[in-house]
Parts: structure tokens; C-alpha cells; sequence
């Protein structure tokens, strides 16, 4: 590898780490941007046997000797 294949090489490496960082960023505030103006249809994609339920202890009875 010569010194303009290397200089090549950091080049497009350094380049594409800026393009993924760009791209990262604009997701964010799209993202915010979307968030902060979108109204809920107060919509359950979910089935109701997927949430999570708190589970039911029931304590066992004892019965006295009288």
C-alpha cells in the first residue's frame, strides 16, 4: 500500500463516519420533530394477552380447629 492508497483510504473512512453521523443526527430530529407534534389515536396495536399483567398472589386459607 502506497502513501495515496492510504490517503485514499482515511479519507473515505473519516467521510463515511461524518456521512453515518449526519445521518444519525437528522434521524434525532426528525425524529423529535415528529414526536413533538404527532397526536395519539389512543390505539392498542397489541392484543390484550400480550401486556403484562401483574400476577395474583392469593394467600391460602387456614382453617382453625374449634
Amino acid at each position: 500500500m502506497d502513501i495515496d492508497q492510504a490517503a485514499v483510504f482515511l479519507a473515505g473512512t473519516i467521510l463515511t463516519a461524518l456521512g453515518f453521523i449526519i445521518i444519525v443526527i437528522a434521524a434525532v430530529v426528525i425524529n423529535n420533530i415528529i414526536h413533538k407534534y404527532w397526536k395519539s389515536f389512543g390505539w392498542n396495536l397489541l392484543p390484550l394477552y400480550m401486556q403484562k399483567q401483574e400476577p395474583v398472589i392469593e394467600e391460602p386459607k387456614i382453617e382453625r380447629k374449634k
